[in-house]
C-alpha cells in the first residue's frame, strides 16, 4: 500500500523548489490507506497541492464511488489539519455551525488521485478510511520542508 502510493506520487523524484512530500498510512474500517501529500508553505501556512492515495478496501463493486469517497475523506482530513480548531469559552463550545467553523474551501482543495488495490478479499469500509492519514502526510511534508515537527492541529 505504502509502496503503491509512493510510486504513483513519484516519491524520490525531485519536486519544484519550495515543495515537499510527506507520507502516511492508516488502517481502519477493514481497509488500509496510504497517502502522499505535496505541500509548500505560503506566508508560513501550508498549501497542499496534491494528494495521492492508495487504498486496499477488499473487493470493490464500484471503483468510481471508492475514488469519490477517498476524495471527500481527504477533504475532511484537510479541514481537520488546517482549520479544525474547537475553542471553549465560559464552558461552552464557540463553534456552532459552518459560519464559525472553517472547513476546506474549493480554492484550497488539492488534486486528489486515488489508486485502488485489486482484491478478492471481503469488502472493507471506505467512507472515512482516508481521513486519518491526511494530516500526518501533510505534517510529514512540512517536516521535510522545514525540519520542524508538527505536534498539534490545526497546523
Amino acid at each position: 500500500m505504502l509502496e503503491l502510493a509512493a510510486e504513483k506520487a513519484g516519491w524520490g523524484q525531485k519536486l519544484a523548489a519550495g515543495k515537499a512530500r510527506g507520507i502516511a498510512v492508516h488502517a481502519s474500517f477493514g481497509s488500509v490507506v496510504a497517502e502522499v501529500a505535496e505541500v509548500s508553505l505560503v506566508d508560513g501556512r501550508p498549501k497542499v497541492h496534491r494528494v495521492v492515495a492508495a487504498i486496499d478496501c477488499g473487493l470493490v463493486v464500484n471503483p468510481s464511488q471508492v475514488a469519490y469517497q477517498v476524495e471527500s475523506a481527504v477533504c475532511f482530513g484537510l479541514s481537520a489539519a488546517l482549520h479544525g480548531e474547537i475553542t471553549i469559552e465560559g464552558g461552552r463550545v464557540q463553534q456552532s455551525n459552518f459560519n464559525n467553523y472553517d472547513v476546506t474551501r474549493i480554492d484550497e482543495m488539492p488534486k486528489v488521485e486515488c489508486f485502488i488495490v485489486p482484491s478478492t478479499e471481503a469488502p472493507g469500509g471506505q467512507g472515512e478510511a482516508a481521513t486519518p492519514s491526511t494530516a500526518p502526510a501533510i505534517a510529514n511534508a512540512i517536516f521535510r520542508a522545514t525540519g520542524k515537527r508538527i505536534r498539534s492541529l490545526p497546523i
